[in-house]
Order: C-alpha cells, then structure tokens, then sequence
C-alpha cells in the first residue's frame, strides 16, 4: 500500500476509533501487561534483535515463563524490569 493512502487510512481508522477523549490508560493498554510475548514481540520491546535476545536466555540473563515446543514466551513484567536494568547499566 502507498504510503499516502496508508496515511489516510489510519487517519480515518484513529478518528473513527477514538471519538471519546476520555479512555484511560488501562483501557487502551490494559491486555499489555497481561499476555505473553513471543521472541518477535520481546525483540522488539526491548529494541533488540531476535538473536540479541536469543543470547541473553542462553546466557540466563533473560528467562521464558513458558515454553511451548520452540517456542518461547516471555512475561511483560520481566521484560520491563530487564529493559530497565539494561539501560540503567
């Protein structure tokens, strides 16, 4: 999709969704913190790539909460305190 009609797009998809200004950050956010991250997902939140993140779990500095096959999950709460750790050193 161009990038013009792409704009347009989620300009209208954002006006039509949040006509109320009143939605507080547990409403928009709230799932957040509650469902687990696949890799992709805490690569991301933590502004790494997938084998920067793959090294911290090998390395323990980063543990899965659930380990389903290959696939890894991670918590939100875990991630947070690690991204906080990470750019606190």
């Amino acid at each position: 999709m161009p990038s013009s009609e792409r704009i347009r797009f989620f300009a209208l998809l954002t006006s039509n969704a949040f006509r109320e200004d009143d939605f507080t950050h547990d409403q928009v956010f709230g799932s957040v913190h509650r469902e687990p991250f696949s890799v992709p997902e805490a690569a991301e939140y933590l502004e790494v790539s997938i084998p920067t993140l793959r090294r911290y779990v090998q390395s323990g500095k980063l543990r899965p909460v659930q380990v389903v096959g290959r696939s890894q999950l991670f918590d939100a709460a875990d991630l947070r305190s690690f991204k906080r750790k990470k750019s606190a050193a």
